[in-house]
Order: C-alpha cells, then structure tokens, then sequence
C-alpha cells in the first residue's frame, strides 16, 4: 500500500467548504477551558463536516495561537459563534428545530450505540467542561443526553476525544456515501 499524497485526498479550499452540504449537527462547547481541546474539536468539526460549533461561556474562540495549533486552520472553515451561556444557546438552537442532546453521564441516558439516528432530525451536540462537564441546567434543558460506553476504570475521556467518536457516528449516520 502507498500512502496518499495531499492531491490523492482531493482537499477543498476553506471557501469551497463554507459551501459543501454540512450534515445537520450542530456541536456546543459548554464551559470547555482548554483551547487544545477547541481547536481539536473544531478540527474534527471540520473533518465530518458539522453544520455548527457554539462555543460557550469561558471557553476560548478564535482568533488564539493554541485553538489554531490543534484546529491547523479549521477555525476559518467551520462555521463558529460565541454565546455567554451554553443555556441560551441551547434555547436558541432548539428554536431552529434542533433536538438539543447533551453527551453526559446521567440516570437515564442512552448508550451512544442504541441512540436511534432520525434522518432529517437536526441534532444539537452538547459537550462539557473538562472537570464538572456539562452543567446541570443544561442537562435539565436537554431532550435527551447520550452516553458513551466504557469498560476502564476511569469512565472518562478527554473531551476532544468524546467529540470526536460522537460525531463520527452522526456523520456516518446522517451523511450521503462519497463515490471514490
């Protein structure tokens, strides 16, 4: 096997992806306090293309030297916003028909794995602070909260790396088939 070459990946221009069809995902960053982890998260926004990413509260926006160390340029591409509170903007995302779905450890919530997938629903993505994770009141405004399956001893994952297995699953639930 050969490695692929930066023409064998077909990349498209920041400007040419604001227009490719973005799947219906809009991810909120709640209180998230290292800028390493936003930058990852929209890199990974980027990578699976995410309608949206909020970022909330203290957490860092662009521009930042450590969000563009991880994002490698994804912060000019993915469509971002700023919001003081992870609540308005969760209420504010519901207004545009978002199903507001916090990925938190809570009674009652669903394994990422048996969360149902309705096509043309539009899913809001809600993920938390490194230490308290999402807020209590956002969890109360939430339609549902998922949960990602672990078997380990710490039952917890860096943010950016729950970001990114879970919109790794909407995308390929929700995206279209790439010909090769």
């Amino acid at each position: 096997m050969l490695k692929k070459s930066m023409l064998d990946l077909h990349r498209v221009s920041a400007e040419e992806f604001k227009t490719v069809e973005k799947i219906p995902v809009a991810v909120v960053l709640d209180d998230v306090r290292s800028e390493m982890n936003v930058g990852s998260v929209l890199r990974t926004a980027d990578a699976f293309v995410i309608n949206q990413v909020v970022l909330c509260g203290i957490t860092g926006k662009p521009p930042s030297h450590e969000i563009h160390k991880t994002a490698l340029g994804a912060e000019g591409s993915v469509a971002w916003s700023y919001s003081k509170s992870a609540l308005d903007a969760v209420e504010q995302l519901r207004e545009q028909g978002y199903k507001i779905c916090s990925i938190e450890q809570v009674h009652g919530s669903v394994s990422l794995e048996r969360f149902h997938i309705e096509p043309g629903e539009k899913y809001a993505l809600v993920f938390g602070n490194e230490v308290k994770g999402v807020s209590q009141a956002v969890v109360d405004a939430s339609d549902c909260c998922i949960e990602i399956p672990q078997h380990g001893t710490k039952h917890s994952l860096n943010i950016a790396c729950s970001a990114a297995i879970v919109m790794w699953h909407f995308f390929t639930h929700l995206s279209r088939p790439v010909a090769e």
